[in-house]
């Protein structure tokens, strides 16, 4: 039973970054985070990037199994995806990527 990543990258507009830091650590990681989905997450800003239409993150977040990743997918995803979405648009654009964790330390 491999742990699965589940990396949600987000470039936000220069004007909107300090309300989408705000939102997603006292909003939205809480809210995926209480789905009992995922046993860990990092917020992570990308380095050495092209930064002139905006400031480019990462969120990681770390299911213990596929089916814990399917169920948060299935039943959860959508309509917080649709929370992100609604507040802000295409001032904040993401894309998705699914990894399975190989190894780790510990």
């Amino acid at each position: 039973m491999a742990k699965q990543l589940y990396n949600v990258t987000v470039l936000v507009i220069h004007e909107k970054v300090d309300e989408w830091k705000e939102y997603m650590i006292n909003n939205h990681i809480l809210d995926v985070m209480n789905t009992g989905c995922f046993e860990s997450f990092k917020l992570n800003r990308l380095k050495f990037v092209d930064e002139k239409d905006g400031l480019s993150f990462a969120v990681q977040y770390v299911a213990l199994s596929e089916a814990k990743l399917q169920e948060y997918m299935g039943q959860h995803a959508p309509a917080l995806q649709k929370d992100h979405t609604d507040k802000f648009g295409e001032s904040a654009l993401a894309f998705r990527t699914i990894m399975e964790i190989l190894h780790e330390s510990k």
